[in-house]
């Protein structure tokens, strides 16, 4: 069971990192965010990466990883406008659907099988969705259909939903790359190549952006190091469990979010969004076996 204190240090690193990014990086654009979120990591990693014998890689781990490369960028473009734009209390809960995903992405690409107690969790992980947006079934007349409604029309909802079946594909993608070398040496590689994809790519044309680097240092820092921590507990974590049970358990970062959303920015959370994310915890846990 080492996998899970590992877990949930990936989980509060996440959490810590968003409320960071919401509390400082306001005004930024998801292409700033982006620079900020895997460029300062992928700095901070290199000297680890720089250390440690190259491995001999099979061609295998090449096709796993340029697989998982775009569609992590592109998962992180949805993230960092979700988080930005919208309260975490209203976004961060939705990531509670990317073990239900797996339980598809893990079957087919890893043939992994969550247990029989699966379906109750799906079931426990909608409903929390619902409950999180009970608010907007209130009215001159009770709408239970509403909650489902508004999932599409809030786009920072709308934008998480997105990304949480994106990172059920990437992580079971890294898992599949993490077959041919070692947790350390993958965590530590994946982020220096997206960090540096990403600086070179976002650095061409006019509209260069890399600058923003060096625009907040301390706080892209801090986001740089917990960010830093998460890569690495991640793929030493998921390297002992099956990908659903792993990510289940760390979609505990939900949790830490909305604690963040109160303590930082005074966000009025209702009962109803605690109670959900608790609905949506047990639920993803009860998929992944528990």
């Amino acid at each position: 069971m080492q996998w899970l204190p590992l877990t949930f240090l990936s989980a509060f690193c996440i959490a810590t990192a968003d409320a960071l990014t919401r509390k400082y990086l306001q005004g930024y654009t998801a292409r700033d965010l982006v620079i900020i979120r895997f460029g300062m990591p992928g700095l901070l990693l290199l000297p680890l990466l720089a250390v440690q014998p190259m491995p001999e890689l099979a061609i295998e781990f090449w096709y796993w990883t340029a697989a998982l490369v775009p569609l992590e960028v592109t998962a992180m473009l949805l993230y960092s406008q979700a988080i930005r734009d919208t309260s975490l209390s209203l976004t961060l809960p939705y990531l509670a659907f990317t073990p239900v995903f797996n339980t598809l992405t893990g079957y087919v690409v890893l043939n992994e099988q969550v247990s029989m107690l699966g379906f109750g969790g799906i079931v426990l992980v909608v409903f929390g969705a619902w409950l999180l947006n009970l608010e907007h079934a209130r009215g001159e007349r009770f709408d239970v259909l509403a909650p489902f409604r508004a999932i599409i029309s809030e786009r920072g909802s709308r934008l998480m939903l997105i990304t949480a079946a994106l990172y059920s594909m990437t992580s079971v993608l890294g898992k599949g790359a993490l077959a041919y070398t070692t947790p350390l040496f993958f965590g530590t590689f994946y982020y220096v190549i997206i960090g540096f994809i990403v600086i070179v790519v976002f650095s061409l044309g006019a509209n260069s952006t890399v600058h923003v680097l060096w625009r907040r240092p301390a706080a892209h820092l801090a986001i740089g190091v917990f960010m830093a921590i998460m890569v690495v507990s991640h793929f030493f974590a998921i390297q002992h469990v099956e990908v659903a049970y792993m990510i289940a358990v760390k979609r505990t970062s939900l949790l830490f979010g909305i604690l963040y959303s109160v303590l930082l920015f005074h966000e009025r959370a209702r009962v109803e969004h605690f109670l959900a994310g608790g609905l949506m915890l047990v639920g993803v846990n009860l998929i992944a076996g528990y």
